[in-house]
C-alpha cells in the first residue's frame, strides 16, 4: 500500500513533478464560454484571451464529485490519499474534498494547503518526499501540517484591479495600490493575501521583494522552492532574480520556475512575479 497526494488544478507544479500526482481540475469562464483548467485551455491561450477579452473571466471550486472520483479510484487500488487543496479562505475546493472524503472515512485525508499556486506547489513537493520514503499517510499529514505554517509567498504585481474584481480584496485597498502607477507588493502567508506596500516600478519592487524575503527570516534552502510569473514571458522575473542574486548565489543550484495557471491568473493577472519559499524557523 502507498500513498498518493491529490491535488487540484491551482496548484503550479514543477512540469517534471506532474505524473507524480493525481490532479482535479476547477474551471475557469469567459462569459458564456467555460474551460476547464489545464486541460481545455492551456496557459499561454488564457492569458492571450485575458488580455484580449472584453469580458472578466470567473472561476469555479471543483466539486466533491471531481475529487471522489480520483479518492474512489485511489483506494479500489488497495492505496490511501492525502489531498492538499489551495487555501480554504480563497476557495471552496478544500471543502469539497473534505465532502467527498467523508465517503472514505480511514483511507483519505485532507489538508487545507493554506496557500495557492507555487506554494502549495512546494508544500506538495515536500509531501511527495515523504511519500517517496515510504512514511504513513497519518506521518505525513503530521508534517505537512507543521511545514505549512512556514510557506510564504511574496509577490509584485502589476496592478490590483484583477484581485478587486474577483472579490479577494476590497475596493478601497485596490484604489489605494492603484494610484500613481504604483506596483503593489503583496503576500499570501496562512491563507490569507496582504498588502505589503507599494513601489514605484520593477527596480524598486524588487528591493521590496528583498526587504520581505529577509523579514520573513529568510529562505529555507533545505525545502523546496519556487518561482512563478503570469503573462506571457518571464522577462520581469529574470530581471528580478538577477537584481537578487545574493540571495540565492551558493544556496541553491538552480532557480526553478513556472508560468501561473490561468485560475490564479485570473485573480492576478498578467505581469506579476512571486517566490515561493519555506521561511527559516531556527
Amino acid at each position: 500500500m502507498s500513498v498518493k497526494i491529490v491535488l487540484d488544478s491551482t496548484t503550479d507544479l514543477a512540469p517534471e513533478l506532474l505524473d507524480e500526482f493525481e490532479i482535479v481540475h476547477l474551471t475557469v469562464h469567459f462569459g458564456e464560454e467555460e474551460y476547464t483548467d489545464g486541460v481545455t485551455i492551456d496557459k499561454k491561450t488564457f492569458y492571450e484571451k485575458l488580455i484580449e477579452s472584453d469580458v472578466m473571466p470567473t472561476t469555479s471550486q471543483a466539486s466533491p464529485k471531481a475529487f471522489e472520483e480520483i479518492f474512489k479510484k485511489i483506494t479500489e487500488a488497495g492505496d490511501e490519499a492525502i489531498a492538499i487543496t489551495l487555501a480554504s479562505d480563497l476557495s471552496g475546493t478544500y471543502q469539497s474534498a473534505c465532502i467527498a472524503a467523508a465517503e472514505f472515512p480511514g483511507k483519505v485525508h485532507v489538508i487545507d494547503g493554506k496557500s495557492v499556486a507555487i506554494g502549495t506547489a512546494i508544500l506538495a513537493e515536500y509531501a511527495l518526499s515523504f511519500a517517496k520514503a515510504g512514511a504513513s499517510a497519518e506521518k505525513i499529514v503530521e508534517e505537512i501540517e507543521k511545514a505549512k505554517k512556514d510557506i510564504i509567498i511574496i509577490a509584485l504585481i502589476d496592478t490590483l484591479e484583477y484581485l478587486q474584481k474577483g472579490g479577494r480584496l476590497s475596493k478601497t485597498a485596490a484604489f489605494a495600490g492603484g494610484l500613481l502607477n504604483i506596483k503593489p507588493v503583496i503576500s499570501v502567508a496562512d491563507g490569507k493575501i496582504n498588502i505589503l506596500g507599494k513601489a514605484r516600478g520593477s527596480k524598486q519592487g524588487n528591493n521590496f521583494l528583498v526587504k520581505e524575503i529577509e523579514k520573513a527570516g529568510g529562505v529555507d534552502f533545505e525545502k523546496p522552492l519556487f518561482l512563478g510569473y503570469t503573462g506571457h514571458d518571464d522577462y520581469l522575473l529574470k530581471k528580478y532574480v538577477e537584481d537578487s542574486r545574493f540571495l540565492w548565489e551558493g544556496n541553491t543550484k538552480t532557480l526553478r520556475e513556472t508560468c501561473i495557471g490561468s485560475v490564479i491568473g485570473t485573480h492576478v493577472g498578467p505581469g506579476a512575479i512571486a517566490v515561493a519559499f519555506f521561511k527559516k524557523t531556527t
